[in-house]
């Protein structure tokens, strides 16, 4: 279950993916514990900090739970099992989309690389990820 390591290969490999909907940061009590999180709520990443629980959540799910954000994101994939000892992918990709004016929040999960990005803004963050995977030698 080795990923990909090699720069080259992954960038040219990496398939962004839109996934539906919109999500936003939010945080909750809970020193890491997940009986932190308000019923009703699913979060696609939890992050443990001293401060509290940080959730990256579905809108609609915060909205309901009266969560706090001001961060609202579109969720790409990039569909390239990359090894999580891989080097330069992460600098990689924010490069592409700074060059855009695009922010970039990256999780990396064990199979694949998870970016938020500006939700009004997500279509053009993959278009640019499809040209830079496309100029990948």
């Amino acid at each position: 279950m080795t990923g990909e390591s090699d720069l080259r290969k992954l960038l040219s490999g990496m398939r962004p993916q839109l996934n539906p909907g919109r999500y936003v940061f939010t945080t909750v009590d809970g020193g890491g514990a997940p009986a932190g999180v308000p019923a009703g709520v699913t979060p696609v990443v939890t992050v443990a900090e001293q401060e509290g629980l940080t959730l990256v959540v579905r809108l609609e799910d915060a909205d309901t739970a009266g969560l706090p954000y001001d961060y609202v994101a579109g969720w790409i994939t990039l569909r390239v099992h990359s090894a999580l000892e891989a080097v330069g992918l992460t600098a990689a990709v924010a490069r592409e989309l700074a060059d855009t004016g695009l922010s970039c929040n990256v999780v990396a999960g064990f199979h694949h690389d998870h970016l938020f990005v500006p939700y009004e803004r997500a279509a053009e963050a993959v278009a640019a990820l499809e040209a830079l995977a496309h100029r990948a030698p």
